[in-house]
């Protein structure tokens, strides 16, 4: 059975639809730009969820849940935040029938909300620091819409903390990056991540330095994956969020915002996926094993039920499927679409030879396997798929990226992947040159790309490219 799937070379944006139906993983909602997300996509935000959920709390940050609506004036008192966000809020002015007093946001963020509750909760420097993340949806009335990288509403979750001191702040803020963010794309998603801090006109608005982490998609283009912010005292000073300091002075509390979102389900499909479907990194995969009946005759199921069984109690997410009134070929597709890492087919011919059929989904490969050595031959296969994604990602990405001298070079380069300029060269002019070819500086970074806060001596250098 064929793939009904556009081939990628033909038409990404339709092929990477095509995958999003094929595959069951979300549909278009009732109201524009929301998005129905499917078991089989739902399933892959909750093991995203589970991953980053641990190394979030590893760092002392602890589960909380805000509003969604929030008072229109809260979004007013921070100048920056609100003219950021305007052209993006949905706000609610009737309820019950009647006019409301003072309109309401939907939430599309909640450093507001947060932060007049923080001001309630920090009292003196014992209080600190104090860190709190939420998971929950946000909306924000995006004019082009697309299935899990940009829509009306998403899911996320977002990380809030007050801290004594700068230094502490911009530790944290990094800790998130690099421990909870960059780990979980790199060891889960196979994603290989660019990691820098925005320019000041691609910066979250109210704070003084966002720190992202960037993949390159299938197509060349960025696709910014979480960022961490450094909020400094702005929201602080806006919500009187004071403390008493160890020596009886009041200062306001530094503070940082972070957030990761179903924008990585996004990412997963245009980083790893092919012409047949989904690959997905065994370490997301809600199912990593799928065992499949050919025919159910001749002792067939109780060996593939002996497998399930085996290939559970060794750790492995498995899956049965018993659906022999469907064809062969269909369920196979099937499973290939939804980039299930190990397929092991059990049918009656192998079976009497003492063997199984084992295909790896990453890259198609298909070979014969004694039924004594599928456990061991399973894991050897997941391991190695995982390794195999992340390199395959990172040598994509080193192959599209060039280093340039110009600002017309760096532009040109953009149209296939990645330019890295020096930001000496660059600018703010250059940036806003860019820009009117629609594209971006993605992050600056140091030589040899560590982060680099550009208080310290040496060169900084500029991912430039286009992006989603």
């Amino acid at each position: 059975m064929a793939s009904p799937l556009t081939p990628r070379a033909t038409d990404f944006p339709r092929w990477y639809q095509d995958v999003i139906a094929h595959a069951e993983l979300a549909d278009n909602g009732p109201v524009r730009g929301t998005m129905v997300m499917r078991p089989w996509g739902y399933a892959i935000w909750e093991r995203v969820q589970s991953e980053l959920d641990a190394r979030i709390k590893a760092t002392g940050t602890d589960n909380a849940y805000f509003p969604l609506f929030i008072p229109e004036s809260y979004l007013r008192r921070e100048a920056e935040h609100v003219e950021g966000f305007s052209p993006e809020l949905a706000v609610v002015t009737h309820g019950g029938g009647k006019e409301l007093d003072e309109p309401v946001v939907v939430r599309p963020t909640s450093e507001t909300v947060i932060n007049s509750y923080f001001a309630k909760w920090i009292q003196s420097y014992r209080d600190l620091p104090l860190l709190i993340n939420q998971w929950s949806n946000v909306v924000r009335w995006e004019l082009r819409t697309r299935l899990f990288l940009r829509t009306s509403e998403f899911l996320w979750q977002e990380g809030h903390t007050a801290h004594a001191t700068f230094d502490e702040a911009r530790a944290f803020a990094l800790r998130i990056l690099t421990d909870v963010y960059a780990e979980t794309m790199t060891d889960v998603l196979a994603a290989s991540v660019v990691t820098g801090h925005k320019t000041v006109q691609e910066r979250f608005a109210g704070a003084i330095r966002t720190w992202t982490c960037e993949s390159m998609m299938g197509d060349g283009k960025a696709l910014q994956m979480g960022t961490s912010h450094e909020l400094g005292q702005n929201f602080a000073k806006a919500f009187g969020t004071q403390f008493s300091t160890r020596d009886g002075q009041l200062d306001f509390v530094w503070q940082t915002s972070w957030g990761a979102s179903t924008r990585l389900i996004g990412g997963l499909i245009m980083m790893h996926g092919d012409d047949a479907g989904l690959r997905l990194p065994p370490n997301v995969a809600p199912v990593q094993v799928v065992v499949v009946l050919v025919r159910d005759e001749e002792g067939v199921r109780a060996a593939a039920e002996a497998l399930v069984a085996e290939l559970t109690a060794a750790g492995h997410r498995v899956r049965l499927d018993d659906r022999v009134d469907l064809s062969f070929g269909r369920r196979t597709v099937g499973w290939e679409l939804k980039g299930v890492p190990v397929r092991v087919e059990v049918g009656p011919r192998d079976l009497a030879a003492g063997q199984v059929t084992v295909v790896r989904r990453d890259d198609q490969t298909k070979q014969a396997v004694p039924l004594g050595g599928v456990g061991d031959e399973v894991a050897r296969i997941l391991r190695l798929a995982q390794e195999s994604l992340l390199a395959e990602a990172t040598a994509f990405r080193l192959a599209r990226t060039t280093e340039v001298a110009t600002t017309a070079e760096a532009a040109e380069v953009a149209k296939e992947g990645f330019a890295v300029v020096p930001w000496s060269v660059l600018g703010e002019a250059g940036e806003a040159e860019l820009a009117a070819d629609g594209v971006t500086v993605r992050c600056l970074y140091g030589p040899g790309g560590e982060l680099a806060t550009g208080e310290e001596e040496g060169e900084l250098f500029a991912l430039v490219g286009k992006s989603y």
